[in-house]
C-alpha cells in the first residue's frame, strides 16, 4: 500500500496459503500473524487484553512501506482485538519496519509464482530460533513441562490446546508431528487486496446506472446534503456522508490514506487531537487507515452472547516513523461504535 497519495480500498479475497506468509509481505486478515521483523516480537503482555487480561485475536495486518525512507522499505501494522465474551474490547496495533537489506529476507523481492504450498503446516518456530503459541501464532515462551516442544503465549492456550488434543499427542515420539486442530480461536484467513479509489470510482459509475447504486445504498448525494443539514440532525448528516462514501464499493473492508481524514460513521466519540496520543519518540501520530464494518461479514465471529463489533477502527501511527531497530512499536486505535438508531442497511 502506499505510502501518501490517493485512498485505497481493501477487499477480502481467498488466496492460496503460500502467498499470506513472511516472506510475501502480506496485507491479511486472519490466521496467525506473518511477522515481518522475526526479532523484538510482543510479548504475551503486549498482546493481552487491558479490560480483560486474555490473550488478543490477530485481526488483520497492512504492509505498508514508506517510499523515500531507507529504514521503512518494509513496514507492518497489525491489529489485534479480544474476542473473548462478554469482553470484546481490548485492541492493539504495532509498527515493524525494516530497510531492504536484513538478516531476515532476501534483498530481492519474492517470486510472484506459486511456491509448492503445505498450506496445511503451520510454521511455528522462526528463523531466529523464537518459538510460537500453537493456538494464535504469537510469541510463545512457555512449553509444555512434559513433551518440552509445544509452546504457548499463556496458560489459557496451553489449556485449550491440550484439551482439543495435545493431551493425547504429547505422549508420542514426535508430539509435534500432528495437524493442529481447530482451537476455534483464529478468525478466517484471507488476503487484502487493493485499488486506488479514485480508479474504481468513475469506472464504477460509467458500468452501471447510477440510480441503481444510489437506490440500492440509499446513498444521498453530496450536493442534497447541505441543503438537508438544516432538517436532520448532525448525527443523521455524518452517517449519510459515511454511507455516500462507501456506496459505490460496499464490500470495501478497509480505507487506507496516510494523513489523510477518517471518515466518521456517526457523530458521537469523535477524537479530538488531544485524545490521539503522541508516540513515546515526542511525535505526533497520525491516521493511517481505517478498518470498515463490512469486515465483520467475513469474520465468523458471532455467537451467542457478546461478539467483536465495530462501527469503525481508526489507526494512527507515529507521523515519523520512528526507527525501532528491529522491534515492534505500539502505535494507537480509536474504536468508533455504530449508534443505536442507526444500521448499515437503513
Amino acid at each position: 500500500m502506499a505510502a501518501i497519495g490517493p485512498v485505497e480500498l481493501g477487499f477480502a479475497e481467498e488466496a492460496p496459503a503460500w502467498r499470506l506468509r513472511s516472506e510475501q509481505f502480506p496485507s491479511k486478515v486472519g490466521g496467525r500473524p506473518a511477522w515481518l521483523g522475526l526479532a523484538g516480537l510482543p510479548g504475551p503482555g503486549a498482546l493481552a487484553c487491558a479490560r480483560c487480561g486474555r490473550p488478543l485475536a490477530f485481526l488483520l495486518q497492512v504492509y505498508a512501506p514508506l517510499p523515500g525512507r531507507d529504514d521503512a522499505f518494509h513496514r507492518s501494522l497489525f491489529l489485534f482485538c479480544c474476542r473473548e465474551p462478554p469482553c470484546c474490547a481490548g485492541l492493539r496495533v504495532f509498527r515493524n519496519q525494516l530497510p531492504r537489506k536484513n538478516v531476515f529476507y532476501s534483498y530481492e523481492p519474492p517470486s510472484e509464482t506459486g511456491a509448492s504450498d503445505n498450506g496445511e503446516c503451520a510454521c511455528l518456530q522462526l528463523k531466529t530460533g523464537a518459538h510460537l503459541c500453537r493456538v494464535c501464532g504469537c510469541l510463545g515462551p512457555k512449553a509444555c513441562s512434559r513433551c518440552k516442544q509445544a509452546h504457548y503465549c499463556s496458560k489459557e492456550h496451553q489449556t485449550l490446546d491440550w484439551r482439543l488434543g495435545h493431551k493425547q499427542a504429547c505422549v508420542q515420539s514426535d508430539p509435534l508431528n500432528q495437524t493442529i486442530p481447530d482451537h476455534n480461536f483464529l478468525f478466517p484467513e484471507f488476503e487484502i487486496v487493493t485499488e486506488a479509489e479514485d480508479e474504481i470510482i468513475p469506472e464504477a459509475v460509467e458500468m452501471e446506472d447510477y440510480s441503481d447504486v444510489t437506490e440500492s445504498m440509499g446513498r444521498i448525494p453530496e450536493e442534497e446534503l447541505d441543503s438537508m443539514a438544516k432538517h436532520e440532525s448532525k448525527e443523521d448528516h455524518i452517517f449519510q456522508k459515511f454511507k455516500s462514501k462507501i456506496a459505490l464499493e460496499p464490500e470495501q473492508i478497509l480505507r487506507y490514506g496516510r494523513g489523510i481524514k477518517p471518515i466518521w460513521i456517526s457523530g458521537e466519540n469523535i477524537p479530538h487531537e488531544k485524545d490521539i496520543p503522541d508516540c513515546p519518540c515526542g511525535a505526533k501520530r497520525m491516521f493511517e487507515f481505517q478498518v470498515m464494518p463490512q469486515l465483520l461479514n467475513y469474520l465468523k465471529a458471532d455467537r451467542l452472547g457478546r461478539s467483536v463489533d465495530w462501527g469503525i477502527l481508526a489507526v494512527f501511527t507515529c507521523a515519523e516513523s520512528c526507527d525501532l531497530g528491529i522491534g515492534y512499536a505500539e502505535e494507537f486505535v480509536w474504536k468508533q461504535d455504530v449508534t443505536p438508531e442507526q444500521g448499515l442497511n437503513s
